[in-house]
């Protein structure tokens, strides 16, 4: 063949590869439009799905669980265990739980706004619960607030293996021994699946359609807890848990006693099993501090404002010589030391509306303590215990630290608050750290010209009515909005001295710090709070030294407070002058105030729910 026959074909050659090129490329070109589209086309449906069927995706029982005589502990108590009859999502405010054997849930009201605009609360006002941007929290000097917070903190994160033990009520974490060398940092962000959208607050003045639960169905609840209601057995046997056990043997068989100086018997449920309580406490518990954790967060809380509480029990405890063991193998108590106050300021990403990142800090801390030490994994951290006051800790820490002992401020019992485990922490606002009782007490009852007084800020939907049904209705009801400043906020305080009974609204949450305001300043406390529990719930009896309102019978309001009998009256008034000890703070812990009593009912809620292998 020709050098140009050669030629020609190689060119007829080439040709047809181009054209065969071409082909291909529209043909992949085509294939990849079909490609695209059908990607579009699987973004869009799960982008549907997503935006508008959760968290409705799920089928809503109409009933409730908690109607009377028929509290469910398990949705609350064990929804978060891997083996558990049930299982639960929170979801911004709401609680849903999913049973295993049914595909129907139920949810809490709405009850909350949890927007920027309103998560937190400003104590500089004579209406103390009333919430702000958190620059004004603390005006007053405070020598252990923090300077500029870095938003971009890292918690120290390890590589553990995290398992589920097949257990029935709870949930623990598998140790990986070769993690406890490999350490690294990790800036906290949100990985869940679904995002923790915070609702907005329905601002008008119809009250919620759901049933209370009422102080003497909590007391029933109390009851039925106690009884049925068991933490995790050990995965090993330990000295503490003999020593618990004992000690709890020797509570239920407490001498009678009837007679006591300085002690008003009807305040208690039963004097003798506390008081015997309390002795062993000072004589037994240990307490062990994981001193692990980078401040502002970790071992750094505020002690002003009205978070105060968590701040004061974490310095107190730090510093206290008397149940502190260096030795986590003595202990019968762990301690987590953050401040949810401090989480939310550090962490939270403002009108973002989600709580991701905040549960990613606590679920990276407990990785770095579960992973260095074997205790959380012993009883699936039921021998843990925390202290949190701001209103989103309860959510903040309902799944990961579900079996801890939680001391929360935001006591709802509709809201995976358990009664009998859990702690109903007062909420405190401390104004003047150094000067923690300042004002303390009030006029004799014979000098109290003022029925019932009220003043705060119009949060949630319970202010507005009581505003709409009493405010200038009446001369006897001083039934305020926000009260104009004054220093010291004299003219609040002035007022609460002056009243025979106070008011505590509910604002967003079910707590108040005006409840121990009331007390502070020797005034009958007036709980309008439906689903509440009240402080030291587990030894108090409330209802000799406070009234309880529901939110529904606001309009007879007046009628109610005259109908007490005067007797009645100055007994409660009594009531709480004596109960007062139990929420006062010093910086020097004294015999029965309220850092002890925060201990003992942690304490005391542990012994009921001890259980052996």
């Amino acid at each position: 063949m020709s050098d140009y026959d050669s030629s020609k074909v190689r060119q007829q050659l080439t040709q047809q590869f181009l054209r065969m090129g071409q082909q291909l490329l529209r043909l992949c070109l085509l294939e990849a439009r079909r490609l695209i589209w059908l990607a579009g086309m699987m973004f869009a449906v799960i982008f549907a799905l997503y935006h508008f069927e959760f968290p409705f995706g799920y089928v809503l029982s109409s009933s409730s669980s908690f109607s009377a005589g028929k509290v469910s502990l398990v949705p609350n108590s064990h929804s978060h265990s891997g083996d558990s009859p049930s299982k639960s999502e929170v979801v911004g405010n709401m609680t849903i739980s999913i049973s295993s054997n049914s595909p129907s849930t139920f949810f809490t009201q709405e009850r909350a706004n949890w927007t920027s605009e309103g998560r937190d609360r400003n104590p500089e006002n004579a209406s103390v619960s009333d919430r702000s941007e958190s620059s004004s929290m603390n005006s007053s000097p405070n020598a252990t607030s923090p300077p500029v917070v870095n938003k971009n903190i890292s918690t120290p994160i390890v590589n553990s293996n995290i398992s589920t033990l097949e257990s029935e009520r709870t949930k623990t974490f598998d140790i990986n021994e070769n993690s406890r060398k490999s350490q690294k940092y990790l800036t906290p962000s949100g990985n869940n699946s679904y995002p923790n959208r915070v609702p907005k607050l329905n601002k008008g003045l119809e009250m919620p359609d759901s049933s209370a639960v009422s102080i003497s169905e909590m007391n029933g609840l109390l009851l039925q807890n106690r009884a049925s209601y068991r933490s995790m057995a050990p995965r090993w046997s330990a000295v503490v848990d003999r020593e618990l056990l004992n000690a709890k043997s020797l509570i239920e068989n407490a001498p009678i006693i009837k007679n006591y100086p300085n002690i008003y018997a009807p305040l208690y449920r039963n004097f003798s099993m506390f008081k015997r309580s309390y002795e062993l406490m000072e004589e037994t518990l240990k307490v062990y501090v994981y001193r692990e954790g980078e401040k502002p967060v970790l071992h750094q809380p505020r002690l002003n404002g009205i978070y105060a509480s968590e701040g004061w029990f974490m310095k107190l405890l730090e510093a206290n010589k008397k149940f502190l063991t260096r030795n986590p193998r003595k202990a019968h108590l762990f301690y987590l030391p953050f401040s949810s106050q401090m989480l939310e300021e550090t962490l939270y990403i403002a009108n973002s509306h989600s709580f991701d990142n905040l549960k990613q800090y606590l679920k990276n801390y407990l990785n770095l303590i579960t992973a260095k030490y074997p205790f959380w994994n012993r009883t699936g951290g039921a021998d843990h215990f925390l202290v949190a006051c701001h209103d989103w800790a309860p959510t903040e820490t309902n799944q990961l630290m579900a079996n801890c002992i939680r001391a929360l401020c935001n006591a709802d019992v509709k809201g995976g608050f358990v009664l009998g485990k859990d702690v109903s922490l007062p909420e405190t606002l401390v104004r003047s750290f150094r000067s923690p009782l300042r004002d303390l007490g009030g006029k004799p009852p014979s000098q109290r010209s003022i029925l019932a007084f009220f003043a705060g800020s119009m949060h949630g939907y319970v202010r507005p009515i009581l505003l709409q049904h009493w405010e200038n209705k009446d001369p006897d009801m001083k039934i305020f909005g926000r009260m104009p400043k004054s220093k010291g906020n004299k003219n609040y305080i002035r007022h609460m001295k002056n009243s025979k009974y106070c008011i505590c609204a509910k604002g967003y949450e079910v707590n108040s710090p005006r409840v121990v305001e009331a007390i502070f300043y020797e005034c009958v406390p007036v709980i309008i709070s439906d689903n509440f529990v009240p402080p030291f719930f587990e030894v108090l009896n409330w209802d000799s030294f406070a009234v309880f309102i529901l939110e529904k019978d606001i309009p007879n309001l007046k009628s109610i407070l005259l109908s007490i009998p005067e007797k009645r009256y100055l007994e409660m008034q009594m009531g709480v002058k004596k109960v007062q000890k139990h929420f006062l703070w010093h910086a020097k812990p004294e015999k029965y105030d309220i850092f002890h009593l925060v201990l003992h009912s942690v304490w005391y809620n542990r012994l009921h729910l001890i259980s052996l292998r």
